[in-house]
C-alpha cells in the first residue's frame, strides 16, 4: 500500500504531495486575516482612539473572538515548525504528515466557516467585524487543497490504522521534543501506568484522597522540586520538563498531574517575590514535599475578579490576624503552608491593598481537618478532580507570622500573584493534554475491543474519525504547550502564549473526553467504565487557573493593545 512515504487507499491519496510547502503557503494569508481581524476589533472596541475597557466588554464575541483566531494561527505556525523540524531530522513519517496536514485541513476550514469556542458558540469572520473583501482574500491555491483534502475521512482512516500499528509508542507521532525530555516522559509515563492508572479510577468512585505514598514516591522523583533551583534543593529543570511530566502524571489521573501545581505556584511566588531568608528557608522544604502548600486565592463571591477579594489582614503588633471566607481550596486539609491573599490595606477596594502571605496552618485528617485555631472548613462535593479533594475554609483571628509577609513588603500581592500566571497556565495546559490522551488511550482500546454487527467499533468511519481527531488535537494543543514552556524558559513574557495553550488544550480535553464517551455508547454512562471519570476531570479544565471566557479577555487585550 506504500510507496515512497505515500499511502494509497481505494486509489486515492493520502498525504498530500509537497506537504510542507502547501501548509508554509497557508501562513501568510491566516497571519493577513488575523491583521484585518484585530484591525477590524480594534475600531469597534476604540474610543477616541483608546481601546475602552467598556466596549470590549460589550463587544465580548469579537474580542474573545478575536483571541481564539489568533489561538487558531500561532497553533498553525507552531504545527509547521514542528513537521520543518521532524523534516530536518528525517523523522517526519506518514503518521507524522497525516497528523500535520489534517490540522491545517481542519483549522484552515474552521478559520473560514467557524470556530468552535465551545459546544454553543461558533466565532465567524463576520463576527469580528472583517469585510467581505478581507474574507474573499483569505484563499490560495494551497488553502483550497487543505480544505477539500486536509481532513479527508481516507486520511483520518489511515491514521487510526497506523495508531493501531503503532500502540507501543507513548505518544502518537512525535512530540519533537529532544532526547533527554523524552526520557523523563517515559519515566514517568511508566510510573503512571504502573502507580496511578490501575487505583485511580477507585480513588475517584469512592472520593479518597490521593495516598500519601503516592506524594512520596513522587517528592524521591523530584515532582515537587522540579524547577527550583538546584541551590535551594531543587532540579532546576526547565518549564518545558514540567509540561512532560504533568502530561504524563494526568494521562494516569489529574489528580497525580496536579499535585506539582500548587508547589509549582508556591515556589514561583517565593522566588520572584520572596526574601532571601524566605526563600532559603520555604524552598527546599516545597521541594522535598516535607513542606506541601495550598493556594488561598478565591472567594465565595469573587471568582476571577481577584482585586475585589475582602478577606483581611489586620496588623497585631509585629504579626497579622486574618479574618474571612475563601473557597475553592484545593488539597486544603493536609498541606502545611497556605499561599494566602488578603487585604491589609481596608482604605481600598481593589488589587493596590493586596498582600501575600506565607500562612502556616497544622496539617489536618479525617477526624480533624483543620486543628489550626482561628480557622475552619468544610469539604465541597464535586462531580470529579477528586483526589486532593475542594474546601471552604473560614478564618477568625488566624495567626500569621510577620516574617511570613511575602517579601516583606505589603500591597504587593495581587502583582505577586500575576507573575505565577503564566507558569501555572502553562502547566494546566498540560495536565489537559494528559487528560485528553487518557481519553483517547481509554477510548481506543474499547473501540477495539468492543465488537457490533460483526466487526470491532474502531472499524466504522465515524469512530475512528474520532479516535484521529483526538489525536491530532493533542499534537496541536501539545506543540503550544511546549512552545508557551520555551518563551518561559527564554525569559521572554508568554502570558499570550500560556493562555492561548490553555484556551485550546482545555477545549481539546473536553472535545475528547466527550466523544471517547460517545464510542463508548450507553456504557460510557457508567460509574464503572474509566470513561466516565475522565469526562468529569475533564470538565474543570475549561474554568479553573482561568476561565476560558477571562483567558480570551486576557489574550483579546493584550493583542489589542
Amino acid at each position: 500500500m506504500a510507496h515512497d512515504g505515500q499511502d494509497v487507499i481505494s486509489g486515492a491519496d493520502i498525504v498530500i504531495d509537497d506537504l510542507l510547502a502547501t501548509t508554509r503557503s497557508t501562513l501568510a494569508p491566516v497571519d493577513r486575516l488575523l491583521e484585518a481581524a484585530k484591525s477590524a476589533v480594534r475600531a469597534t472596541v476604540s474610543q477616541d482612539g483608546k481601546v475602552s475597557n467598556a466596549l470590549v466588554e460589550e463587544n465580548q464575541t469579537a474580542a474573545h473572538g478575536l483571541a481564539w483566531l489568533a489561538t487558531y494561527a500561532q497553533s498553525l505556525h507552531q504545527m509547521q515548525l514542528w513537521a520543518e523540524k521532524l523534516d530536518a531530522d528525517g523523522t517526519f513519517s506518514e503518521t507524522e504528515q497525516l497528523i500535520h496536514q489534517i490540522a491545517f485541513g481542519e483549522y484552515l476550514c474552521q478559520i473560514s466557516g467557524g470556530i468552535q469556542m465551545n459546544q454553543g458558540e461558533i466565532l465567524r469572520l463576520h463576527d469580528l467585524g472583517v469585510s467581505t473583501t478581507d474574507q474573499n482574500a483569505f484563499s490560495n491555491a494551497s488553502i483550497t487543497t487543505l480544505q477539500q483534502r486536509g481532513n479527508s475521512q481516507a486520511a483520518r482512516t489511515r491514521l487510526v490504522e497506523l495508531m493501531q500499528e503503532q500502540s507501543a509508542n507513548i505518544t502518537v507521532g512525535r512530540s519533537g521534543l529532544d532526547e533527554e525530555l523524552e526520557m523523563i516522559r517515559e519515566q514517568f509515563r511508566r510510573y503512571a501506568v504502573e502507580k496511578v492508572e490501575p487505583f485511580a479510577h477507585e480513588w475517584h468512585l469512592k472520593d479518597e484522597l490521593i495516598p500519601i505514598e503516592v506524594i512520596n514516591e513522587l517528592a524521591e522523583m523530584g515532582v515537587f522540586g522540579l524547577t527550583i533551583p538546584e541551590e535551594f534543593g531543587g532540579f532546576g529543570l526547565s518549564k518545558a520538563s514540567m509540561c512532560v511530566v504533568s502530561e504524563e502524571l494526568s494521562r494516569g489521573y489529574i489528580g497525580v498531574g496536579s499535585l506539582g501545581t500548587r508547589s509549582e505556584i508556591a515556589a514561583e511566588l517565593i522566588i520572584a517575590g520572596g526574601t532571601d531568608a524566605q526563600k532559603e528557608k520555604w524552598l527546599p522544604r516545597i521541594a522535598s514535599a516535607e513542606t506541601l502548600p495550598t493556594a488561598v486565592f478565591t472567594e465565595p463571591n469573587t471568582g476571577s475578579d481577584l482585586g475585589s477579594l475582602r478577606t483581611r489582614a489586620v496588623k497585631d503588633g509585629d504579626d497579622y490576624k486574618i479574618t474571612g471566607n475563601k473557597t475553592w481550596i484545593t488539597h486544603a486539609a493536609r498541606t502545611h503552608v497556605m499561599t494566602l491573599l488578603a487585604r491589609t490595606d481596608p482604605q481600598t477596594s481593589n488589587y493596590k491593598g493586596l498582600s501575600m502571605f506565607l500562612a502556616e496552618k497544622t496539617p489536618g485528617d479525617d477526624a480533624n481537618p483543620f486543628p489550626s485555631e482561628g480557622m475552619t472548613g468544610g469539604e465541597i462535593e464535586v462531580l470529579g478532580y477528586r483526589g486532593m479533594k475542594e474546601y471552604e475554609l473560614g478564618f477568625d483571628g488566624f495567626h500569621v507570622k510577620g516574617e511570613n509577609l511575602l517579601g516583606g513588603e505589603e500591597g504587593k500581592g495581587f502583582k505577586q500573584l500575576m507573575e505565577t500566571f503564566e507558569s501555572a497556565r502553562i502547566q494546566t495546559a498540560a495536565r489537559a493534554i494528559g487528560v485528553a490522551q487518557s481519553a483517547l488511550d481509554i477510548s481506543m482500546q474499547y473501540a477495539i475491543d468492543r465488537k457490533q454487527f460483526g466487526k470491532s467499533l474502531i472499524n466504522f468511519p465515524r469512530v475512528s474519525s474520532k479516535l484521529a481527531m483526538m489525536a491530532v488535537e493533542i499534537m496541536i494543543a501539545r506543540q503550544l504547550t511546549y512552545f508557551s514552556a520555551f518563551e518561559k524558559d527564554e525569559g521572554r513574557r508568554c502570558d499570550v502564549e500560556a493562555g492561548m495553550a490553555k484556551l485550546l488544550g482545555a477545549r481539546v480535553a473536553w472535545a475528547a473526553a466527550d466523544n471517547g464517551l460517545q464510542i463508548h455508547g450507553g456504557n460510557g454512562f457508567a460509574l464503572e467504565y474509566k470513561i466516565s471519570r475522565v469526562l468529569c476531570d475533564a470538565r474543570i479544565l475549561n474554568i479553573f487557573e482561568g476561565a476560558a471566557e477571562i483567558q480570551a479577555q486576557v489574550i483579546s487585550r493584550r493583542l489589542l493593545g
